[in-house]
């Protein structure tokens, strides 16, 4: 259940993949998008029913980081366009960051538990560290316990 549901989510995140580099303008979209259509700040309050100042509040907060998803999805309406959102991991995939995240955890309990053997005089080859990592990186996926995201 839990893979398909990755999965699932992983295909919605590919569509935003190419995005991931698109730079927002100085501006902000909002504005950068107003005044390349040639709509002035009195006509897009119009159709939001809103003032020229309402609008000019809006568009400062847009590029201030401040505005709710709920203002840009009316925006998109008045602007005759979707408001779209959505996470692209930094790694690619939620395999890749799952990946990441088990190797991470599994090299801190193999590591952990090798120096307590080499304490006792028990050491491991490097090779077989490598090997236990990779296993345990494998049941980790699998298991995905809480403690991968702490």
């Amino acid at each position: 259940m839990k893979s398909l549901q990755i999965q699932q989510l992983n295909n919605k995140m590919l569509a935003f993949a190419s995005l991931k580099d698109v730079a927002i303008p100085p501006t902000g979209w909002v504005k950068a998008i107003r005044t390349a259509i040639g709509m002035s700040m009195q006509q897009l309050g119009k159709k939001l029913s809103i003032t020229k100042q309402a609008v000019q509040d809006i568009e400062r907060r847009e590029k201030e980081g401040s505005i709710t998803i709920k203002s840009l999805i009316e925006l998109g309406r008045a602007l005759d366009m979707r408001f779209v959102y959505g996470f692209v991991p930094n790694d690619g995939s939620l395999d890749a960051l799952i990946e990441k995240k088990a190797a991470e955890l599994a090299s801190i309990i193999v590591l952990r538990s090798s120096n307590t053997m080499k304490l006792e005089e028990q050491g491991n080859s490097e090779q077989r560290i490598s090997m236990a990592i990779k296993e345990r990186t494998v049941s980790l996926k699998r298991e995905m316990p809480k403690i991968l995201w702490d």
